[in-house]
């Protein structure tokens, strides 16, 4: 994300627009060619209408601060803002938090 899109995402973030835009937000950092982040993206596929998935590359210059912290960590993911885990999707990992996170939104 460019630093305009993380303080919009701030701003957001404190509106009541939050529930919408944050409800269930898994984003991946990754580059091309990425073989993990493709493999991750399949095991992440029967879940795809419960969350939205937000790709981030890494290696594009306005990136540059993802790049330095997970350069050799790919692939990296966050739900709804927190860090969830790397490298390799832990899918009991991944449905608790999402579970987790869909409770939370329903109340």
């Amino acid at each position: 994300l460019t630093p305009s899109q993380v303080k919009t995402l701030q701003l957001f973030a404190s509106s009541p627009c939050r529930r919408l835009l944050f409800s269930r937000l898994c984003q991946l950092e990754d580059h091309k060619p990425c073989p993990l982040c493709d493999d991750a993206k399949e095991v992440l596929e029967p879940y795809k209408r419960r969350f939205i998935l937000q790709e981030v590359d890494i290696t594009l210059p306005e990136n540059s601060a993802w790049y330095d912290k997970y350069k050799y960590d790919i692939p990296v993911f966050h739900l709804n803002g927190k860090f969830l885990m790397k490298h390799r999707v832990d899918i009991q990992k991944f449905e608790d938090q999402l579970m987790k996170l869909e409770f939370v939104l329903k109340t």
